[in-house]
């Protein structure tokens, strides 16, 4: 009998792999290496209260919607020139799945 086919990890399980290192989704944990990113959709870029932003933020004049963050977790230097963000997502459906668990943290 063939094994069924493996169900893709769903947003919220991707976040915790990948981003939850450095980002929280809530207000209440501290600030880690990167901002929380708790209601990041449809917020000032560059403005999360109690973390500092490189310089290349100062300059980010756009509100988190889908395409701007998908846009940044494909290519974080790409889009914002300064940024410290290590992370890089390659798989458009990988990051669909993480931002559509970020909106439903809003």
């Amino acid at each position: 009998m063939p094994l069924p086919s493996a169900k893709p990890p769903d947003g919220a399980t991707l976040f915790k792999q990948q981003c939850a290192t450095c980002h929280t989704t809530n207000q209440s944990d501290p600030v880690r290496q990167g901002p929380s990113l708790f209601k990041v959709v449809g917020r000032q870029a560059g403005q999360a209260y109690g973390f500092h932003y490189s310089s290349g933020f100062g300059k980010a004049d756009f509100v988190w919607d889908d395409a701007r963050l998908d846009a940044y977790l494909a290519n974080p230097q790409g889009m914002i020139p300064g940024s410290v963000m290590a992370y890089r997502q390659p798989k458009p459906e990988t990051r669909a799945a993480i931002i559509a668990y970020l909106k439903e943290l809003n």
